[in-house]
């Protein structure tokens, strides 16, 4: 199967709708990350989903929908707590889990007697859903594991010959996956976090509860009751080990690493390379969680294009979208810290 890349316009709209409405993958863009979308109520059309990413099928999806009335569609019930936030914040890098519907698939939801549902503000992605009709499971639009993608380039990358279209929205202006919040039974509860900060979750319903998964690996035999959860995730081909403390001791672990093996990197913050006299790659501002937010995924993908095998990084600040950089940072290092 050759992969061709659509331009945003109308006819490229237009061929991404009939794909989907035949049952077909197509590579959307979102704001957050590019998305691998199929008819979320065709089963057959979901399971190409799990093949192209090679997506273990325990690992649930999210639903997004261009209009708040399609909620009821996919929801048994809509908590208060639930209606709040998507009036704040949706259209938006907001996911809500909601007891689910019967005629939810459950392949979309891994089992689960919940569902994910988004409601995303990217004009071409809205686009597509509003005019093919449909609610589209899409998780990001890469193989299973590595860094998710931010330009339809990173799709076609990773995805080449396994999906027939890919739809070019330009760059992510997010940069990663969206907030998932669980309101089953009106508590909300932070499972993933993203550009929707807890602080502003809060501003909205009061006090929340933050799942320990965000900072620490599931256990084998917890579910998975979001995307991003169980598995490693987002991750280069390259180790990588996070740092914690102040530039110096950075400095210290890494060119002193690079002076007895090859193959090694700084992921550091911009500027701090021309202190370095090693490989780097850097990933922001020290001070701007947001444009490392942006330029995270970015940076993971370079490495590898650089040959990078070992890879010492700066840790983010973990508060505001801080806290959501350092979330998938740590699943890219699969937890290798030092402190």
């Amino acid at each position: 199967m050759s992969t061709t890349i659509l331009n945003a316009d109308e006819n490229g709209i237009k061929t991404a709708c009939e794909h989907l409405k035949s049952g077909e993958l197509v590579a959307i863009p979102t704001e957050t990350v590019y998305g691998l979308a199929a008819d979320a109520l065709n089963e057959k059309a979901v399971a190409k989903i799990f093949v192209a990413k090679g997506r273990p099928q325990d690992n649930p999806l999210i639903v997004h929908i261009a209009k708040k009335e399609d909620v009821a569609k996919l929801a048994k019930l809509v908590p208060q707590n639930a209606k709040l936030l998507m009036d704040k914040f949706c259209p938006g890098p907001l996911t809500v889990i909601l007891p689910k519907a019967d005629n939810v698939p459950d392949i979309v939801t891994a089992g689960l007697d919940s569902v994910a549902i988004r409601m995303p503000s990217h004009p071409v992605a809205r686009a597509i859903i509003e005019n093919s009709g449909l609610m589209l499971a899409a998780p990001s639009a890469n193989l299973s594991g590595s860094p998710s993608p931010t330009t339809a380039k990173h799709v076609y990358n990773d995805l080449s010959g396994k999906i027939k279209y890919v739809v070019d929205g330009g760059e992510c202006s997010v940069g990663l996956e969206s907030t998932v919040v669980s309101v089953l039974e009106g508590k909300v509860h932070l499972l993933r976090p993203g550009a929707v900060t807890v602080d502003m979750l809060e501003s909205v319903v009061g006090d929340i509860t933050i799942d320990d998964a965000v900072l620490a690996k599931l256990k084998d035999t917890q579910k998975a009751m979001s995307p991003g959860l169980k598995y490693k995730h987002y991750s280069p081909k390259c180790k990588i080990t996070i740092v914690h403390g102040d530039f110096e001791k950075f400095k210290q672990i890494v060119e002193q690493n690079a002076k007895e093996h090859d193959g090694v990197f700084a992921m550091c913050f911009d500027g701090e390379e021309d202190k370095l006299s090693c490989q780097c790659v850097t990933y922001g501002a020290h001070n701007d969680d947001s444009e490392q937010a942006r330029r995270l995924f970015d940076a993971l993908r370079k490495l590898d294009e650089s040959g990078a095998k070992v890879v010492f990084a700066r840790a983010p600040k973990q508060d505001a979208v801080g806290l959501a950089v350092y979330n998938r940072l740590l699943r890219a290092a699969g937890f290798d810290v030092i402190f």
